[in-house]
């Protein structure tokens, strides 16, 4: 056996749960575990050895997008097979997941980083997204739930959480394309403001602010929350914004929403999270599909809730309604590859066929989560006294 195979053997049998072959470049095939075979990894060339070890999520996940690896199965599947073999060398936590998460998310860099995910293009998203062009974790309150169904779901629990009032104002930071504020002005009639960096999003919410004819209750502005000043409001809700502010500005973040927030204002914070520093850290993301991002843990979280003297009223995981919106979204992009192939290259399609299908496998086996985080400004009595409101 070469100097190349005896390192991707030893590699190889120790990083899968489920029993699997590997066909190798000079056409070997090797199986690992016992049991039915579940998945085929095949290699067209061999990913250099100084690659793998120096960052192996990266070098795996470039030799996909670029074919030198090839899966027969299901690519979710593999990832969960990865995860759910602890001791697996890929599980291993290396010094350079540290050192990304050091990088300061600058005014210019946050632009940066959440224009090169967003804005691919409204034509790219409104081919696998739902009607809503909602791009977060939907809430299904039955498992035959459409995807839509479930999106609009998730915008109602969040508002029934918020307890609006007609006349209330509400900042929604980080409004992707609008659902939300549009929702709560037209079914609560609040003030609903919402700031975006994405020039599509903002396009977008413009658009559907004059089509819906909300112009006197619903308003956008594509800036930095951190350049909104002199605006309070009764409510404040983060959807899947937070993962972009990076570590080094989370406490500016919460420092934000007390200035925003009037006092007995209620926010919610939707986020991504981990159980620990380094939970939802992956070099290949932050380089191809989140530069700049960051997952916070839980209990980072709520130490910053409690060191801003906030007042925090629930907490609710949402983990396996995220697996089933990513498994959502991975038909929805299969289905439209026809399409997409009409815009992207091969290489891009690979890298976003990964990207959703190892987010999925990563809520699944519980590597990341994702939590609502309700908390008021000082003492709020005035909320009901049980969490049936939530689900009237």
């Amino acid at each position: 056996m070469s100097i190349d195979k005896t390192f991707y053997n030893n590699v190889l049998k120790n990083m899968f749960a489920d029993p699997c072959e590997v066909k190798y470049w000079d056409g070997d095939v090797k199986k690992y575990g016992e049991g039915e075979i579940q998945f085929r990894i095949n290699f067209s060339v061999p990913i250099p050895k100084s690659e793998i070890i120096r960052d192996p999520s990266l070098a795996f996940g470039e030799g996909y997008m670029r074919k030198k690896i090839d899966i027969d199965g299901a690519v979710q599947k593999v990832i969960e097979s990865i995860y759910n073999k602890q001791n697996s060398f890929l599980y291993d936590k290396k010094p350079y997941v540290k050192f990304a998460k050091m990088l300061s998310n600058t005014l210019r860099k946050s632009k940066d980083d959440v224009q090169y995910h967003y804005d691919i293009g409204n034509d790219f998203y409104r081919l696998w997204l739902d009607e809503s062009m909602t791009y977060s974790c939907a809430y299904f309150e039955s498992p035959e739930d459409s995807l839509y169904q479930a999106q609009k779901n998730k915008v109602n629990h969040i508002l029934r959480k918020l307890n609006l009032r007609p006349g209330q104002t509400l900042l929604d930071i980080g409004c992707g394309w609008g659902e939300l504020i549009l929702t709560a002005a037209k079914n609560y009639q609040v003030k609903a403001m919402g700031v975006t960096l994405s020039s599509e999003q903002y396009s977008r919410v413009s658009e559907r602010i004059k089509e819906e004819g909300l112009e006197e209750l619903v308003e956008v502005q594509q800036i930095d929350f951190r350049e909104l000043n002199a605006r309070t409001f009764d409510r404040v809700v983060s959807v899947g914004m937070i993962e972009h502010v990076g570590r080094e500005n989370l406490d500016g973040y919460f420092s934000a929403v007390k200035s925003f927030l009037n006092e007995g204002g209620i926010s919610l914070l939707h986020c991504i999270t981990g159980y620990d520093e380094d939970s939802g850290t992956n070099s290949w993301i932050d380089k191809y599909i989140f530069p700049g991002g960051y997952i916070p843990a839980v209990n980072e979280l709520v130490s910053l809730i409690v060191e801003n003297k906030f007042c925090l009223i629930d907490l609710e995981s949402l983990r396996e309604h995220y697996t089933r919106t990513l498994e959502h979204w991975t038909r929805n992009f299969e289905k439209a590859l026809p399409e997409i192939r009409k815009m992207k290259d091969d290489t891009f399609m690979r890298m976003w066929r990964l990207y959703l299908n190892s987010c999925a496998a990563s809520f699944h086996c519980g590597n990341i989560d994702v939590h609502q985080f309700l908390f008021t400004k000082g003492v709020n009595n005035n909320l009901p006294l049980t969490r049936k409101y939530m689900y009237q």
